[in-house]
């Protein structure tokens, strides 16, 4: 939890408390994380993110996995839906034996996650 002081003397907010929550891509200590802050009184407004050129300004992040399978069924236990038909493999010219899948996080927020299917 981020108090009013530190949020207001940051730049991080206009004086208000809020709740950071810390997602990793992989369950390893040197894993990417994202945070993600949650504003309880001032949630903000919700763009059109139907497409990635639905709306102005950054639609998507995009995470380089190691294992595409773990990964996808780690954003599904964390209530992300995949979408069309992902993971999908890439053209060989990309890369052999890559995959991408596209997932909504309960937010409604793209996520792309790129790399290899483990056995």
């Amino acid at each position: 939890d981020v108090p009013v002081d530190m949020g207001g003397s940051s730049g991080l907010s206009d004086n208000r408390p809020f709740h950071v929550r810390i997602f990793k891509v992989a369950d390893d200590e040197n894993a990417t994380q994202v945070k993600i802050m949650q504003f309880k009184d001032a949630p903000g407004k919700r763009v059109d993110n139907t497409f990635i050129h639905s709306s102005y300004g950054i639609r998507y992040l995009t995470f380089y996995v190691s294992d595409m399978t773990a990964s996808v069924e780690r954003a599904r236990k964390a209530g992300a839906v995949i979408l069309a038909k992902g993971p999908i493999e890439l053209p060989k010219d990309l890369g052999t034996g890559v995959f991408l899948a596209l997932v909504r996080d309960p937010d409604g927020n793209l996520i792309e996650l790129v790399g290899p299917k483990k056995k």
